[in-house]
């Protein structure tokens, strides 16, 4: 079963519809708000979490910092709408569960973005 980390800026509505429908997801404020992104990065992967979060600035840390992660999945979507996240997040996991591990995932309104993780990190 896939697991989550969820970022601090990820909306607790969201947290808790993933708990619900069954998914393991952790929170970082339950281990420190003021967590900086990189250690947050190694904490995904420590525990073998999907990193959710709405901050773009994950990309460049892996992509161009060579940073370690289990996965991130990254929200872009206009107005942060829970409902729609929830709708967006569901239709990843129904449609794309086994591609979690090891991509960075954008998610927006119009399409899901899934790109692998290079194979050295």
């Amino acid at each position: 079963m896939v697991k989550f980390i969820a970022d601090v800026n990820v909306e607790k509505p969201l947290i808790d519809y993933l708990n619900e429908i069954g998914y393991d997801v952790t929170w970082v404020p339950d281990y420190d708000c003021e967590m900086l992104d990189k250690d947050l990065l190694r904490l995904s992967k420590r525990e073998r979490r999907i990193l959710l979060t709405n901050d773009k600035d994950f990309g460049e840390l892996i992509y161009l910092q060579k940073s370690i992660s289990a996965g991130v999945i990254l929200f872009r979507v206009r107005g942060q709408r829970v409902e729609e996240k929830k709708r967006l997040i569901k239709k990843l996991l129904d449609q794309h569960g086994n591609k979690l591990s090891r991509h960075f995932i954008v998610i927006t309104e119009k399409k899901i973005r899934i790109i692998p993780m290079e194979a050295g990190e």
